[in-house]
């Protein structure tokens, strides 16, 4: 157990902490959501930095790593999904794609292993985790402050910003689902000698 695979760890921690706070409906819990969400996010970049800037890559960590992004992001999609239709709502059908995606992905990296190859990551996927984590955070930060009867100018500011009648929440939750379906596509497209040969 080195250092990037405990903030690893603990970013699956985090995830516990958030999924409980989510179900504490007001300020209080949207705002510890918030918190716990940005951390463990900002935990997805930390570890992977370290693991190779300290040569601490470990197959531990390349099996934690993903998973832990992954509960993560699919734990945030399904609590919007489960919210009555309205405003920050995710349609069901998105979180359904974006939790596909990710089986398929993982169940192609494991035919690459076992056939002696890496699958690796690729831009696309990182800029889907991009505007997923965007869409998440701005419909935590719109939860936490328009549940405030006045939350200052600076809590203002960041109410108006991630407002559902903006620009940013629907865009990065389409640019998310659009990337989603490209960056899946890709993957496949990547992996077809192996699923081929496999057959």
């Amino acid at each position: 157990m080195n250092l990037p695979n405990a903030i690893t760890l603990s970013r699956l921690v985090l995830t516990g902490v958030f999924v409980a706070a989510v179900s504490f409906r007001g300020t209080g819990g949207f705002a510890l959501a918030l918190a716990t969400f940005s951390v463990a996010a900002a935990t997805d970049w930390l570890d992977g930095y370290l693991a190779r800037k300290l040569g601490q890559v470990t197959p531990l960590g390349k099996l934690l790593d993903p998973l832990a992004d992954k509960i993560l992001v699919c734990a945030a999609f399904v609590f919007f999904s489960a919210q009555p239709p309205g405003d920050y709502h995710c349609p069901i059908w998105a979180t359904a794609l974006i939790i596909a995606r990710e089986f398929l992905v993982t169940g192609l990296r494991q035919i690459a292993v076992e056939a002696g190859q890496v699958l690796a990551a690729d831009r696309l996927g990182k800029w889907k985790t991009t505007f997923q984590l965007t869409y998440c955070i701005t419909g935590l930060v719109w939860l936490t402050f328009s549940s405030l009867p006045d939350p200052g100018a600076p809590g203002r500011i960041l109410r108006d910003l991630a407002s559902p009648a903006g620009w940013l929440m629907p865009v990065s939750l389409w640019a998310a689902v659009a990337l989603t379906l490209i960056s899946g596509a890709n993957y496949v497209w990547s992996s077809r000698n192996l699923l081929v040969s496999g057959s």
